[in-house]
């Protein structure tokens, strides 16, 4: 099974170990609980409640790079919720955490009221495990994956 640590000052999640120094917020290995149920997922994963739509992110591939750079890379389309989630003060999308073959990648972060759960990338890799995390304020850490080759 795999194991998860969380990191207790900005809820990071690391898989297998924790790091050393939170890649996020520079946090002590101290700082990590190992926490089992640290990533909510679906009762039926084939028969997602209303509930789960609003928390599980959603990705999209396009293989081709829109990126001004001209580089080769991949496009990914991120938007939490199959059903819009809410942005109010009290309840929204605090973050997504993005990871590349279980490694963190990236961090992007909402602001309650202004910024709808959703991002476009453009990410140098082209083949791997592609996962992303979005973290609700209320409901916890939700996971969605996705092969890039």
């Amino acid at each position: 099974m795999l194991k998860t640590f969380v990191c207790q000052i900005c809820l990071h999640i690391a898989f297998n170990e924790a790091p050393v120094d939170c890649p996020v917020c520079g946090s002590a290995i101290e700082n990590f609980e190992n926490d089992v149920d640290a990533i909510t997922t679906p009762v039926d994963p084939a028969n997602l409640s209303e509930f789960e739509k609003k928390h599980i992110p959603a990705i999209r591939l396009e293989r081709a790079c829109t990126s001004e750079s001209g580089g080769a890379c991949t496009d990914v389309f991120i938007k939490v919720g199959e059903i819009e989630h809410v942005i109010e003060t009290e309840h929204f999308i605090e973050f997504i955490d993005i990871y590349i073959n279980r490694q963190y990648f990236s961090r992007i972060v909402f602001t309650p009221k202004k910024i709808y759960p959703s991002v476009h990338l453009h990410v140098n890799a082209d083949k791997g495990m592609f996962s992303v995390i979005a973290h609700c304020n209320i409901h916890g850490s939700w996971r969605s994956k996705i092969k890039l080759d």
